[in-house]
């Protein structure tokens, strides 16, 4: 049997031509457009970097000797005068999830060529990340008004406060930068940027609905994240 080829590049069998495959771009990447190459890049460095934040949370909370902080009590609301647990994170979650899904049709009506919907569904999602980001910063300043600090934290093991300030803060970095770039390609597609193949800011390359998408890429890693972030620190 011949070896395998893909348009006339010679594939050497088994595992001995991996390392020869996956190196070349060429091979590996031949299609692929370059801005999602480059986004699928960048995805896997951040995921080792929130990995090494909840890890580093799991190891810093197992080897406490002093109570940690009942998420119930601490991230709870009052609501007409009765203690509702998690409510203000349940809602975050509903939010940043839901602008997931307009997300993911603002990318179906990019590639259908539908100017008006992808606008407003990329504008919808980009609505939704504000009031999670607002959302945020609302519970930042409730914790911080009760006296939680990086340093120290009254409700329990001091170093509660790090984690949680270090770890959503990063996190909410990711969804302030999205929210950003989500309002500047709104305004791009109903200008019909995109339709006119014009070319985009700082560069000479003419710009497409595939922008969306990479984008798109972008606003669902950090939703994905946000449940491991949920799981972790406000169920656990």
């Amino acid at each position: 049997m011949s070896d395998p080829k893909i348009d006339g590049l010679e594939l050497k069998p088994g595992f001995k031509g991996m390392a020869d495959d996956t190196g070349s771009d060429q091979t590996m990447f031949k299609g692929v457009h370059w801005g999602k190459a480059m986004m699928w890049i960048f995805l896997l460095s951040d995921t080792f970097i929130f990995s090494c934040f909840l890890i580093s949370y799991m190891k810093g909370r197992g080897s406490t000797l002093v109570d940690w902080p009942n998420a119930s009590e601490v991230f709870g609301l009052h609501v007409f005068g009765v203690e509702v647990p998690l409510l203000l994170i349940a809602i975050m979650t509903f939010v940043l999830i839901t602008s997931s899904g307009t997300m993911a049709l603002a990318v179906k009506y990019g590639y259908e060529k539908n100017r008006k919907m992808c606008g407003w569904l990329i504008l919808a999602t980009a609505v939704g990340g504000l009031i999670f980001v607002g959302m945020q910063a609302f519970e930042w300043s409730k914790l911080i008004s009760e006296g939680v600090r990086p340093w120290e934290n009254p409700f329990g093991a001091p170093q509660f406060g790090s984690f949680f300030f270090m770890i959503t803060g990063f996190h909410g970095t990711h969804v302030s930068i999205g929210v950003i770039f989500l309002f500047i390609y709104a305004y791009k597609t109903f200008a019909g940027h995109y339709d006119d193949r014009k070319r985009g800011w700082f560069t000479s390359m003419k710009g497409d609905y595939v922008e969306i998408e990479i984008l798109g890429l972008y606003w669902h890693f950090v939703d994905l994240v946000w449940v491991f972030i949920f799981a972790f620190f406000y169920l656990w």
